[in-house]
């Protein structure tokens, strides 16, 4: 059995390794190529201040090149015994290499290492992300533009309210979005900063470069107070969860709102029936599956936040173990919100509208506020013309006209998509991914 990295002469009980091990390995798969990449940007700060010779370099980094494209490959493992991915990837250094390997840790921590692994982690998955939403943001769009003439009734405490539309429902949606980007923006700011020399919380002796490491790494600057930047672990997070939640929000909302419209009572849209499922007693029920579940894996994302809260809330400042269970929860929530957006896409892509649902007599009154506006604009006081449109649903005699004219800004007639589109763009472009990978890619010797 491999020792730990911080163990003397006396070995663990193997039930309490079990139960503070928990997942973790499991979870530091996730972390594992982000923690050679880390690894790589130390070691060329440490030759910088002659903690690592100029003959060792070139060998080390080559040799993390390697675990590097092994863990691209499905290849690498964290062998039993071992204990997380930091002592993984020095024990096939120092395996291939011998006392060399034992080299990489030099002024860094587990703390910082793991804190440095994370931000990367998130970094790159928040790019995933925001290719995610802009794939679903994309679609609403296209369906808006492509219904927006479709009128359909709008509610207000799930009362018929208003004339609304097809356009403006998928419209909405898309700029939910957009302030759901505007989230992930602010929580990737926060992310895109250095931890790496914060070592156990307190920095180091040797005369480390950390504006070196941040440049390596790609950010676009550090935690600075090595204190905070430890502090920062479960902050950061609670943070980016906060903006998985809000994208999460929306579309439980979707959900909803697809379920309620695909149900007979209402019958403005009709999902695909391959994203239905049957009753094993009822033939001629059609299940929307798919959006009842997208709604709960929804709302367990949006519990997420609370539960990284109840998690960290009550830490004094410095590293505990607490925090190595907030991964369990926060690593796989990237997965689950893209699959949720990607399914969502899937379905609104294939759906089909009702084109003649509001001419259907139980919508009529939603054609009342219509009448009034009418009567206004003729001149008749507006009190006085909502009594009178009142008076006549009342007794009876309201007859609707089913022309709408509506040209405001964000109304039936001017959905103004492109200034929303616009909007969305600008904010993708506010993340500058690139910076990263070029910095990645530089580290791997792709730049060469």
């Amino acid at each position: 059995m491999a020792n730990k990295l911080w163990e003397k002469n006396i070995s663990v009980d193997n039930d309490v390794e079990a139960y503070t091990v928990g997942r973790d390995r499991e979870m530091d798969l996730y972390l594992a190529p982000f923690d050679v990449l880390g690894s790589i940007a130390h070691i060329t700060m440490l030759q910088s201040i002659g903690l690592i010779s100029d003959d060792e370099l070139p060998v080390l980094t080559d040799a993390l090149r390697d675990i590097f494209n092994s863990i691209s490959n499905g290849d690498f493992t964290i062998e039993d015994g071992v204990e997380d991915v930091h002592s993984q990837v020095e024990l096939l250094l120092t395996r291939r290499l011998g006392d060399i390997g034992k080299k990489i840790h030099s002024g860094r921590s587990r703390n910082d290492q793991v804190l440095v692994d994370l931000k990367l982690f998130i970094r790159s998955r928040i790019e995933d992300l925001v290719e995610a939403v802009t794939r679903l943001f994309n679609i609403l769009i296209k369906q808006s533009n492509k219904y927006k003439d479709i009128i359909m009734p709008g509610y207000t405490h799930l009362q018929v309210a208003m004339p609304s539309s097809m356009g403006l429902w998928f419209g909405a949606y898309a700029e939910s979005l957009v302030d759901d980007l505007s989230v992930l923006r602010a929580a990737y700011e926060i992310t895109n900063r250095n931890p790496l020399g914060s070592a156990a919380g307190y920095g180091s002796s040797f005369p480390l470069n950390r504006a070196m490491t941040t440049d390596l790494l790609g950010f676009e600057s550090m935690d600075y107070n090595v204190v905070y930047a430890q502090m920062g672990r479960g902050k950061t997070e609670r943070i980016v969860a906060n903006a998985i939640a809000s994208i999460a929000a929306t579309i439980s909302k979707l959900a909803f709102d697809a379920c309620m419209f695909n149900s007979q009572n209402f019958g403005f849209i009709k999902l695909p029936d391959e994203f239905t499922t049957g009753s094993s007693i009822m033939p001629h029920k059609k299940n929307p599956d798919v959006f009842e579940l997208t709604r709960a894996k929804c709302n367990k994302l949006q519990a997420l936040p609370v539960e990284i809260t109840l998690i960290t809330n009550n830490l004094p400042s410095g590293y505990f173990r607490d925090l190595q269970l907030v991964k369990e929860s926060f690593l796989p929530a990237f997965d689950s919100i893209i699959a949720i957006l990607d399914m969502t896409g899937r379905m609104l892509d294939n759906i089909k509208v009702n084109t003649d649902v509001a001419r259907d007599p139980r919508y009529k009154f939603m054609y009342s506020v219509e009448e009034v506006n009418r009567l206004a604009a003729e001149g008749t006081p507006f009190r006085d013309a909502y009594k009178q449109v009142g008076l006549a649903i009342e007794n009876g005699d309201f007859n609707p006209q089913f022309d709408i004219n509506h040209t405001h800004e964000g109304s039936i007639g001017n959905l103004c998509n492109d200034r929303i589109q616009l909007r969305f763009l600008d904010i993708v472009k506010q993340f500058d991914f690139a910076t990263y990978h070029n910095a990645f890619n530089t580290l791997l010797g792709l730049n060469n």
